[in-house]
């Protein structure tokens, strides 16, 4: 069962002068469904509770540390005979990540089946289940960065009340923490200075202006550091909010 957002993502892609074909390859979606939507693009009403959360994630604060997750490197595809899979690839060189990943799937929905599967320099943390793409509505065809994303009102009232665990989604899917240097001139002397800094860099600009809006709302001090003139990074230098995001979120591991 799709919700109601997935269902017009899809029509509008058909009224905007796709075949119904190219739609169904690309988003997996069936022809027949498509174009039963055309007549009827709301679920009857004896499905109606099929096509929502239901209770909603398990437990909240698992659910905004998923969504920063699932912003940066998550995706949702369906399953042939219905259900769809959640995935989020995380690196290798990041165990504890992998684990968070695994354990925070596992709190949002505890009876979906978890499993890590091995790819080439990453593993897909992937999760079995019926309500993916309602707890994640942001889902859609097409990348992320090229498409609106904005928050429902309950995931933004989930993330007004939990900004530090969704931070330290976004910043441990699309972001890092490092180690920068500078030379300064003392008494004629060349010494060299080491500085924490965070990074996060997405190519989206919702997705960084959610970041960016939470960071503001924690009390981090963030600018934007162009590259190329393209603004995909978000960086925090000032000592004071380092030292807040390393108190809340600290290095991948």
């Amino acid at each position: 069962m799709y919700d109601i957002a997935t269902r017009m993502r899809v029509l509008a892609l058909v009224t905007g002068g796709r075949s119904v074909n190219s739609v169904s390859k690309e988003t997996g979606i069936s022809r027949s469904a498509i174009r039963a939507w055309q007549s009827r693009p709301e679920p009857r009403p004896r499905l109606l509770h099929h096509a929502t959360p239901c209770q909603g994630p398990a437990d909240q604060a698992a659910y905004a540390y998923l969504l920063g997750l699932y912003l940066g490197d998550g995706c949702i595809s369906p399953h042939p005979r219905g259900g769809q899979y959640l995935r989020i690839a995380c690196a290798d060189a990041w165990p504890g990540l992998i684990e968070h990943c695994r354990v925070a799937i596992t709190a949002v929905r505890p009876g979906d089946t978890v499993s890590v599967q091995q790819k080439q320099g990453c593993v897909a943390v992937t999760a079995y289940g019926h309500h993916w793409t309602c707890l994640f509505p942001q889902h859609g065809p097409g990348r992320k960065h090229e498409r609106p994303i904005v928050l429902e009102d309950w995931q933004r009232e989930i993330v007004d009340a939990r900004p530090w665990e969704f931070l330290r989604g976004l910043i441990h899917s699309d972001g890092c923490r490092i180690t920068n240097w500078t030379t300064r001139i003392v008494g004629g002397v060349s010494k060299r200075y080491e500085y924490p800094r965070y990074f996060f860099t997405n190519t989206s600009d919702d997705i960084r202006r959610l970041c960016t809006d939470t960071m503001t709302r924690v009390g981090v001090r963030w600018t934007v550091l162009a590259r190329g003139g393209d603004p995909f990074n978000v960086s925090v230098a000032r000592k004071e909010s380092v030292a807040l995001m390393d108190a809340h979120i600290g290095p991948k591991h």
